[in-house]
């Protein structure tokens, strides 16, 4: 992984990417951009724009190689309109994700992007709503942004409707949750309120749908975040992917440092990791200040926190083979707004380059502070898998 800092051509902008080449000839590129100077949201959200067409210029990709972009929204209800303008029709088909999750100020919006530059051949994508398809040989990837349901009240009426319509959209494509969804973002307004609406939910449904304790749940982060509708009280991202092997699926655990989410009642991977020919994909969960028996570690003090949270982080990576030099990305999810730049110095001390986001979102359990979830690639030599 080669991770680095971009010139912003003069721009108040912060640009960081980083880039995995495989044996393949497959590029693999999260980039993270932020606004460094105070502005209306209009301004930034050019600026944005502008430093994004400047460094995938200068990385060589063309705007068909864009897979995945999430603008993360100081406001998005009130943002919408204004940042539909330079990130809601791209010029080609590309998943967008939209979440009010505050940056670190002066930033009002940020942009993380993920880009596939598959050397020689355009990418086979198709788009049908808010779903994006990536053929890529015998596999096709799959993201679904932004799925509500505020028809009903509650979160939990909600988090059924999400689930059930997501659930059809599967099946539409010849897939199902147990077998083909790899990982989730659960946005809760309120967290504190509404999210155990959502876990009640989500517990219900994935035990009818063949996920249990004694099967497999799914990689998540369940964070407080809003929609740009503020009647939706849950809002759904996944990714999934058709023709994947059971045996490409690890799921990911550091018995020694958490314990397993289904003994304080949720129902989520600690991570996962996806073999194929020449890499390995490792998506860890929101990943918090816990130890082994589902307690609460350094109560009150968010660095300490941040401390224990990147062990944790790091003892699930090396289960999977990976250290932190293999992070390609970092979301760092903090409660109360005064920690947001002692958390991203600590990070920037911590990770370098490393492309990261600070936003400001509270964690589903209240004494939780912070929390962090990340991916790593790491390069593998699989000949019998299918290739990314």
């Amino acid at each position: 992984m080669h991770n680095r800092t971009v010139p912003g051509n003069d721009l108040p902008t912060a640009v960081r990417v980083a880039h995995f080449h495989g044996q393949s000839g497959v590029d693999e590129y999260h980039l993270m951009i932020s606004p460094t100077a105070y502005a209306d949201v209009a301004t930034q959200s050019a600026w944005l724009s502008s430093a994004y067409r400047d460094v995938c210029a200068t990385l060589g990709l063309e705007a068909d190689s864009g897979v995945f972009r999430r603008i993360f929204c100081s406001d998005l209800p009130n943002q919408a309109p204004i940042l539909a303008t330079h990130f809601g029709n791209p010029d080609a088909a590309c998943a967008v994700s939209w979440v009010t999750q505050p940056p670190v100020p002066p930033a009002k919006i940020a942009l993380w992007a993920y880009h596939v530059h598959a050397s020689g051949s355009p990418l086979d994508k198709h788009q049908a709503g808010d779903t994006l398809a990536l053929r890529r040989g015998e596999l096709t990837h799959y993201w679904t942004t932004g799925i509500t349901c505020p028809e009903v009240e509650t979160s939990r009426l909600q988090t059924e409707g999400i689930l059930a319509n997501y659930r059809t959209l599967l099946h539409a494509h010849g897939l199902n949750m147990a077998d083909h969804v790899v990982r989730t973002w659960f946005f809760v307004q309120n967290v504190d309120a509404n999210y155990q609406g959502l876990v009640t939910a989500r517990r219900e449904f994935f035990a009818e749908n063949g996920l249990t304790p004694e099967t497999h749940f799914i990689a998540s982060t369940g964070i407080e975040g809003t929609a740009a509708n503020v009647a939706a009280k849950v809002m759904l991202d996944a990714y999934a992917i058709a023709g994947v092997r059971h045996e490409q699926i690890s799921f990911l655990a550091a018995p020694d440092h958490l314990c397993p989410t289904h003994r304080y009642g949720v129902t989520f991977e600690r991570g996962v990791a996806i073999a194929y020919r020449d890499r390995k994909h490792i998506m860890l969960s929101g990943t918090a200040s816990i130890d082994h028996t589902g307690s609460i570690v350094h109560p009150g003090n968010v660095l300490k926190q941040l401390d224990r949270t990147l062990e944790n982080v790091s003892a699930l990576l090396q289960q999977a083979g990976a250290t932190a030099a293999d992070v390609c990305l970092d979301i760092v999810y903090v409660r109360d707004p005064s920690d947001m730049a002692v958390a991203r110095q600590m990070m920037e001390e911590r990770c370098g380059n490393t492309p990261m986001q600070v936003v400001l979102a509270p964690v589903c359990r209240p004494g939780w502070l912070i929390e962090v979830e990340c991916e790593a690639i790491i390069p593998a030599n699989n000949p019998a898998l299918p290739t990314f």
